[in-house]
């Protein structure tokens, strides 16, 4: 019989330095199996004996402890009612430095003088130290963080293919540690260990104000190198004060203004064995503060940034200026690898859109400095290189990242082809998981530049701009988590983001706009007058219990949930409390005294509101009511904090979120439903939010959908919904009777519409609904995944894979599902498939003629409730099935 195959270690694949020590393990079933009945695991040392149980996602390991640095070989088999599996392959897991006593090492700052160098222009700095290598080696692995970005080499040779390592984490609390088995790279005798060091997202410049040294005004090195002899000795070296530092060709180094290279300063051998270093500096060696927190050192649950692809430009055209613009044909999130002409002094600008005369256009990504009174910060995004001037010189920036299409050069001695510049699109490398494909070429299109934009924004975090400001916005996460569930296994990804928001969250359970927040907890103590014009947005703050929850629905992880708990209860109690305590000025000068459900009702303090609704909205979102949103969310994350409390055994809380859901619905209904049954607010955004989070009465949902109907076709049967709405909208339509008018929003080509950004030559997916104007100018961020949240409507409704909606162990991470396809809008055939953790579900359908024909997949242990267009519906179990 056929084995278990896929294997897991907690969300990835086989972890090299997990910071666990009892990991969680998954498989897939046989193809044959529909049920497993028990399964068997075992190592080298442990044999979990036959264990009778159908759970093959995130099963417990319970063998021994794992140590600091062990690996640990797994196999698995199974019983299913096809019977008992063969063995599958071997697969590993290896754990990291597990313990603060493991680290012998000391962090080590390059010398940098009293001052450091101004942000923007700060160098990135070589660090090195040689030693010698007494026997031969049968392992090597090398640990590795930095505060900043670090590149390791050994011998010469560059470690791993990880890029921007560590990452972005709220530094004070979680830093990473990386793990690289470098046993090729070492050898008995001579050897070098090295390391280029920037200011990354630790002291560089960040987020929209361009703000620098959040973190530290210090970068600094922590790395230890084991080595293990055939003679069962081992060999620890780290870094410590015999450690050297110099500047080299990279002179200056910054994520968000860019990177210059001097390659005349370049020091040719500098990582490797045998290089004269003697007149370098000395390193310091630091063990305070921050630095003697080891506590702070894990590893991440997520995937690594590499460089993922890379892209040949499709036009180079030279400007009357003399400068030459290249076009990758795609909006990315990355940098270009360039060879340089023979002693050339070249200047580089990215950007997504062309201006005048057909140079790239950097102001509309220009953030404004609000503490300037609206002065337009830089763009950014600027390389500079020198050549000097010898043969086949290469360069390529890999302490920086850029938001772009196009790249205008300035300063070459000769035309630049494709042979000469190459697009590396760097992104954190997730598992792709799932696929759509219809009839309509205009809606693929519209599928594949949503997905761009979430690669171009999956940088380490969830960003909402590879641009301007490249924040972990939670808001936008909030919303778009569903979508990017569907296409890429995002648990760790979403995982490690939300352990950085849970730190950074405040005393009262105020959360502000992103993670990590460069600010911090310190961030609270600021006067009250100034927190309240930013902190603590509804739906933005909301994304603690939804994003967690959606996770659960997807992959059905119930630590996720115990874990962020927590962070869940005091974000809804603040809240609530802001509901009780606080009433918009507005409402308190039209009732001196508030009515009892206002104790409910949560319409003061700072709101984002509908952001980005295509008319700009109902008045300025920082002093409007913005009521009926903040209390919709109220009530949603409520809801969702007394299921999520059942499902991990804190009933006495799930009896108090429930009668907080309830107070709170009563309050919504009470304030917003009008005696005939309407509602207060005639926006679209409004009616589609109280139609997906079950706001109105059931008696009142028809005429409820069919008001949202009459406001679609008063304006011209286009989109009036922003950030929060937007991915609700029509999943809403076809929820109620209204595909038609989903379909048709779908693709309307009249602006504001999805189409339009097709139409006006989008890669990727706008911030604002005229990203490009009708006269070709560009506004805001070219590349904002929130709005391409719409493609969940084509897994969801169109090829009509859904997870439950209220799932327990039983049905969760799609092991009980849903396949009911919605055809309309002219298409006559969809597929989609997705990889859940149980294997591959497929739909696919085709209309030919009056006749619907549906292929379906169900993977093994997993079964599908199976809904026609007409109506029928039928459980389907593991297989392949059609139904006409």
């Amino acid at each position: 019989m056929h084995a278990p195959d896929h294997l897991r270690v907690e969300h990835l694949e086989v972890p090299l330095g997990l910071h666990l020590r009892r990991p969680r393990l998954s498989w897939r079933l046989p193809r044959m199996a529909v049920k497993q009945i028990a399964y068997q695991l075992r190592t080298a040392t442990w044999d979990s004996g036959r264990v009778t149980s159908e759970q093959s996602v995130l099963v417990p390991y319970t063998g021994p402890e794992a140590r600091s640095a062990e690996r640990t070989e797994w196999q698995v088999k199974v019983w299913t009612d096809a019977g008992e599996s063969a063995w599958s392959q071997l697969s590993w897991w290896e754990t990291g430095l597990l313990d603060p006593a493991d680290w012998t090492s000391r962090w080590i700052e390059p010398h940098e003088g009293e001052e450091p160098p101004a942000a923007g222009s700060r160098p990135a700095y070589l660090l090195r130290r040689a030693f010698t290598v007494p026997a031969s080696v049968v392992r090597a692995r090398l640990y590795a963080t930095a505060h900043g970005v670090y590149e390791a080499f050994l011998n010469g040779h560059r470690v791993g293919d990880l890029e921007l390592t560590p990452g972005f984490t709220a530094y004070r609390d979680n830093l990473h540690v990386q793990t690289y088995d470098v046993t090729d790279l070492v050898a008995a005798g001579p050897n070098a260990l090295g390391a280029v060091l920037s200011d990354g997202w630790f002291r560089g410049r960040a987020g929209a104000m361009r703000l620098a040294d959040n973190f530290g005004n210090r970068t600094a090195l922590l790395c230890q190198l084991h080595l293990e002899h055939g003679d069962g000795t081992t060999t620890v070296i780290g870094t410590d004060d015999t450690w050297t530092c110099a500047t080299g060709e990279i002179t200056a180094a910054d994520l968000m203004d860019g990177e210059t290279h001097d390659l005349r300063l370049a020091r040719p051998g500098w990582p490797g064995p045998g290089f004269d270093d003697s007149g370098w500096a000395k390193v310091r060696e630091v063990g305070d503060g921050l630095y003697a927190d080891f506590a702070r050192l894990t590893a991440s649950p997520a995937p690594g940034m590499r460089r993922v692809t890379e892209l040949t430009p499709i036009s180079s055209t030279r400007l009357a200026s003399g400068a030459q613009v290249i076009d990758l044909g795609q909006n990315i999130n990355g940098w270009i690898r360039l060879n340089v002409p023979a002693g050339d002094e070249l200047t580089l600008h990215h950007g997504e859109a062309l201006g005048e005369g057909g140079s790239v256009d950097m102001d509309h990504f220009r953030a404004v400095d609000f503490m300037s009174d609206g002065v337009l910060l830089p763009g950014g995004q600027v390389d500079r290189v020198i050549g000097a001037g010898r043969p086949d010189e290469v360069f390529e920036p890999r302490h920086t990242t850029h938001g772009f299409r196009y790249v205008q050069v300035d300063g070459a001695s000769r035309d630049l082809s494709a042979n000469d510049v190459t697009g590396v699109v760097v992104h954190t490398d997730l598992r792709r998981t799932g696929r759509f494909e219809c009839s309509d070429e205009r809606v693929n299109r519209l599928h594949d530049i949503a997905d761009w934009s979430f690669r171009g924004n999956a940088c380490d975090i969830p960003t909402d701009c590879p641009q301007r400001e490249r924040a972990g916005w939670t808001g936008d996460w909030m919303l778009y988590v569903p979508t990017a569930a569907f296409l890429y296994d995002v648990a760790g990804f979403s995982v490690k983001w939300l352990r950085d928001l849970a730190v950074d969250q405040w005393d009262d359970g105020c959360l502000t706009n992103f993670a990590p927040d460069p600010g911090g907890r310190a961030v609270q103590h600021l006067p009250s007058e100034l927190l309240d014009q930013f902190a603590g947005s509804s739906g933005w703050g909301d994304a603690s219990v939804i994003v967690p929850w959606e996770l659960y629905r997807v992959y059905g992880d119930l630590e996720i949930l115990r874990e962020f708990r927590p962070m869940m209860v005091r974000w809804v109690d603040f809240a609530a409390e802001r509901a009780r305590t606080r009433r918009h000025p507005d409402r308190a000068a039209n009732r001196a005294e508030p009515e009892p459900h206002e104790e409910f009702l949560w319409d003061a303090g700072f709101h984002w509101g509908e952001w980005c609704e295509p008319d700009g909205g109902q008045g300025d979102f920082r002093t409007m009511d913005q009521g009926a949103v903040a209390t919709a969310y109220l009530y949603r994350s409520a809801h969702l904090l007394s299921r999520i409390s059942t499902l991990t055994g804190h009933i006495d809380d799930a009896a108090r979120f429930h009668r907080l859901a309830e107070n709170v619905l009563r309050a919504w209904r009470t304030e917003y439903i009008t005696e005939d049954g309407t509602l207060t607010l005639g926006t679209q955004a409004t009616h589609v939010r109280a139609l997906a989070f079950g706001l109105v009465p059931d008696e009142l949902r028809g005429a409820t959908a069919d008001r949202l109907v009459t406001l679609i076709r008063a304006a011209g049967t286009t989109v009036g919904t922003g950030f929060l709405a937007t991915p609700l909208l029509l999943p809403v339509l076809a929820d109620t009777g209204h595909l038609d008018v989903a379909y048709e929003l779908l693709l309307q080509s009249k602006e504001p519409s999805w189409l339009t950004m097709l139409d006006r030559g989008a890669t990727t997916v706008w911030e604002e609904w005229g990203g490009i104007d009708a006269a070709g100018k560009a506004h805001a961020s070219l590349n904002h995944y929130s709005k391409g949240a719409v493609i969940s409507f084509l897994h969801t409704r169109v090829a009509g894979i859904r997870p439950p909606e209220d799932p327990d162990q039983g049905s969760a991470g799609y092991r009980r599902f849903t396949i009911a396809p919605t055809p309309g809008g002219g298409l006559t055939s969809a597929r989609a498939e997705f990889a859940s953790p149980y294997g591959t579900i497929a739909s696919g359908w085709r209309v030919e003629g009056n006749a619907f024909a549906l292929e379906v997949t169900v993977p093994p242990g997993t079964e599908a409730d199976v809904r026609l267009p007409d109506g029928r519906s039928f459980r389907a179990l593991p297989g392949k099935h059609r139904f006409s």
